[in-house]
């Protein structure tokens, strides 16, 4: 199974689990559509958008529960990106780990990734 990732707060994603969905971050909600990266992206976005934030979780989504709501477009270079416009059901979700980060504020992805 090739999952799309999510990075979120862990604030944010204990709201989503009240909530029994994820609506997005703040920067989700201002673009109009959730934000994810390919397991070949997501550290390189840790790195450009996360570095040194801590209490963050890695949240693995199945694509193929999201429907046509989930878009893969050009982004970071041209790379496709998925985005979901709508909210994440929270049935999609496979896992939802504490993202680790090392001394040197770098995420630790070591184990984490399907």
């Amino acid at each position: 199974m090739n999952l799309i990732y999510k990075i979120a707060p862990a604030s944010l994603w204990q709201e989503a689990q009240e909530k029994s969905r994820f609506e997005g971050s703040a920067v989700d909600l201002a673009d109009g559509f959730i934000h994810f990266s390919t397991r070949d992206q997501v550290e390189e976005t840790a790195r450009k958008w996360f570095a040194g934030q801590a209490d963050l979780m890695l949240i693995g989504v199945d694509p193929a529960r999201l429907g046509t709501a989930l878009r893969y477009e050009a982004s970071r270079g041209g790379a496709l990106f998925p985005h979901l416009y709508g909210v994440l059901a929270l049935e999609a979700v496979v896992l939802a780990k504490l993202l680790p980060m090392r001394p040197d504020g770098t995420h630790d992805f070591s184990g984490l990734l399907a």
